[in-house]
């Protein structure tokens, strides 16, 4: 993993804590969220305030996500919004915190110059003993105030100085006005400068979870599921009619087109199809050749091409059907036909641009792994745990290649797989014109 971290590919853009004003702060909300304290005297911390640095220290990488469900945060900086997510175990994680850091930018930055925010994700449900309490999260409430309740403080004031101007011996309440100007001492001028923090409430429709091995709720589509990465049965029952796994190719694949969740990369508007394609064919050669202990040398397209001639019959089926649908794209034919049975069936699918862009998304790298790039852009969590078990020249070429092809523009390269960001409101943009689900014809629609 040392390599990714000097790459910057691991614990890449945190932020770092290294003045003894920012450590105290730290420490002050630490204690109140946990009633631990830090010994380090600088460290780096992620979107949420978590820090790896003390996680060691501690012996505890949940210690600001205590059982995985209501996650806390520290902020001691508007900065932490372009941060990463560390140990993330729900996919609305990220986009909750950085929504709530960006709509209160401005208030956070004042609070922020003088003291921590400290906060929670309360999502209601505290104990995830069982999958079907899955189902009872529905909305996540976002809980923040400094460590010196500058905030609760300051909605006390507002409300006192309310009584002082109505009541009819306000003006005579010593107490009152007592009250008042201690705590105007702590927030300030109120009536000038209000501290109150917006879009606090947050929907939680479709997300995955890491818990119980992984599983994608799609419950706010006109046909849910559930998709368990692991075996369905573990999760024993659930109120759902449809519960899927990796073997249900063929229902997951008719689920993401019934839903019209994913199109075709090959007819994609504004995709340069062949580059996508010919790219996935790279990364699963490298996979096989590695496997195999081939030499790849340092993997430039002519190097790979020797290596697939070496391959011959050995190619894996991934290769062979994008390959097949390679050609079709550049120099038309026959159609290849790729079944949700054939192993290239979900490394032809991307998201269409609709509000659970990401989400489905990362359900494909799931299904897909060996497309390294889309695994590393859409699901972080699962790169870092298949990089452990590659062999060393696969870690080598894909350490090489990210650091080269996607660090240097990331956003560019996110358009360009992707697309623009998918705007919230429906339009026409949900729907292409071409009603395929792939090459290989359209699955058939069954109402289940």
């Amino acid at each position: 993993m040392n390599r990714l971290i000097a790459k910057g590919l691991m614990f890449g853009n945190l932020i770092a804590v290294d003045s003894p004003a920012l450590v105290e702060r730290y420490n002050r909300a630490l204690k109140a969220l946990t009633g631990k304290t830090t010994g380090l005297t600088d460290f780096h911390i992620d979107l949420s305030g978590y820090s790896p640095e003390v996680g060691d220290e501690l012996g505890d990488d949940l210690y600001l996500n205590p059982n995985g469900c209501n996650r806390q945060f520290i902020l001691l900086t508007t900065d932490q919004k372009t941060a990463p997510l560390l140990n993330a175990k729900f996919s609305t994680s990220r986009g909750i915190l950085t929504r709530f850091i960006e709509e209160n930018e401005t208030e956070l930055f004042t609070l922020t110059a003088r003291d921590a925010v400290a906060g929670e994700l309360e999502n209601t449900v505290f104990d995830l003993t069982e999958p079907r309490r899955l189902f009872d999260i529905r909305r996540v409430t976002v809980v923040a105030d400094t460590t010196g309740n500058h905030i609760a403080e300051g909605r006390k004031l507002a409300g006192l100085i309310e009584r002082f101007r109505t009541e009819e011996d306000g003006w005579w309440d010593d107490v009152l006005i007592a009250e008042m100007i201690g705590l105007a001492e702590k927030t300030g001028d109120v009536t000038r400068n209000p501290v109150t923090l917006k879009s606090t409430t947050f929907d939680q429709g479709n997300f995955w979870t890491a818990h119980f091995g992984g599983v994608y709720l799609f419950r706010d589509v006109e046909h849910p599921a559930a998709i368990s990465v692991g075996p369905k049965e573990r999760l024993g029952a659930l109120p759902i009619s449809y519960v899927f796994d990796p073997r249900d190719r063929k229902d997951i694949a008719q689920f993401l087109d019934l839903n019209d969740l994913v199109e075709p990369i090959a007819t994609a508007r504004g995709l340069d199809a062949g580059a996508v394609l010919r790219q996935k064919m790279d990364f699963i050669l490298i996979d096989a050749a590695t496997r195999l202990g081939l030499d790849t040398g340092a993997g430039t397209r002519r190097e790979l091409r020797q290596v697939a001639n070496t391959l011959g019959h050995r190619l894996p089926d991934e290769f062979q059907g994008l390959a097949a649908l390679l050609r079709w794209v550049e120099t038309g034919g026959k159609r290849p036909r790729i079944t949700p049975s054939h192993p290239a069936y979900f490394y032809t699918l991307r998201s269409r641009p609709h509000k659970d862009r990401d989400l489905v998304n990362m359900l494909l790298s799931e299904l897909a792994p060996l497309d390294i790039r889309q695994l590393f852009i859409c699901h972080k969590e699962l790169f870092y745990d298949t990089y452990r078990s590659w062999p060393e020249a696969k870690r080598a070429y894909v350490a090489d290649f990210l650091a080269r092809e996607y660090q240097m523009d990331k956003d560019g390269t996110r358009r360009a797989l992707f697309g623009s960001e998918p705007q919230m409101a429906p339009g026409p943009w949900d729907r292409d014109d071409v009603e395929l689900v792939g090459p290989w014809g359209a699955v058939r629609r069954e109402r289940r």
